[in-house]
């Protein structure tokens, strides 16, 4: 019952796709308050299936792969709902509609929903780190965002192909100011939420923490390279698709599995 609700919220995210199309293909892009209304209601429709979902497990409902994807797609709208009128209300905003509804569809289209047979006692030290770190993934895929759309805009200058999206793109000086801006938050969250691991007063699979451990590493170098003037904006823009896309892969590691917590 409650995947209707994941329906009904990417309808919604669709609906906002739709209008941006409709303005590019119209050449007057005005996707303020229709596109925003209608995210809007795409995420509280999202936290309504997590609500549900959370009070059907009886914990965080990020306890399969289903529930972490959906999880890391709430978190993305979370931060295109905070972020910022610059980020909302320009065509990098628009874009986040897309991501959400490909996450949201790979989730719902799967046969990954498979609820656990056993259940036992939350965590709270462990749905936290998991939590936060899900969190930090949504500050990540916007920066990822930010990134191919700059890379996309200093293609087209260095080129001299101008095609008529990039008139409706941001300045590079303010994409790269996103960038390092979700990057900042991202880290910080990831980082509360790596240290949170070390008080879930259960051993976790050092793969898991090595891999974790890695993300934070990258994450970290890219900040340090952007001030200490170690690479140039482009070389930081494409490393944080590369980073998100290494971040992905490790959705696996922080899903939460009653057979290993399970005593």
């Amino acid at each position: 019952m409650d995947r209707y609700l994941l329906f009904v919220s990417t309808a919604c995210f669709l609906v906002a796709i739709g209008h941006t199309v409709l303005e590019l293909r119209g050449k007057v892009f005005r996707p303020m308050r229709f596109n925003f209304a209608a995210v809007g209601l795409g995420f509280i429709f999202q936290t309504a299936f997590l609500y549900v979902r959370g009070h059907a497990v009886g914990r965080c409902p990020i306890t399969n792969l289903f529930e972490v994807i959906i999880f890391v797609a709430w978190s993305v709208a979370l931060f295109y709902m905070v972020v910022g009128p610059t980020y909302r209300l320009s065509l990098m905003g628009a874009f986040t509609a897309p991501l959400v509804v490909v996450l949201q569809l790979v989730a719902l289209l799967a046969p990954i929903d498979h609820p656990h047979p056993v259940k036992v006692h939350a965590n709270s030290w462990l749905e936290f780190h998991a939590s936060i770190s899900l969190v930090a993934y949504g500050a990540f895929a916007l920066a990822c965002i930010a990134g191919v759309m700059y890379l996309v805009q200093e293609r087209q200058l260095k080129t001299h192909q101008i095609h008529s999206i990039f008139y409706h793109l941001p300045p590079l000086t303010v994409l790269f100011a996103a960038i390092t801006r979700l990057l900042w938050w991202g880290f910080a969250l990831y980082t509360v939420g790596l240290f949170s691991g070390f008080f879930v007063g259960e051993p976790l699979p050092w793969i898991q923490i090595i891999c974790a451990v890695a993300v934070w590493v990258l994450y970290g170098l890219i900040l340090q390279g952007r001030y200490l003037h170690w690479f140039a904006p482009k070389r930081v823009a494409a490393l944080c698709v590369v980073g998100f896309s290494a971040a992905l892969t490790l959705l696996w590691g922080i899903t939460f599995t009653v057979q290993t917590h399970t005593r």
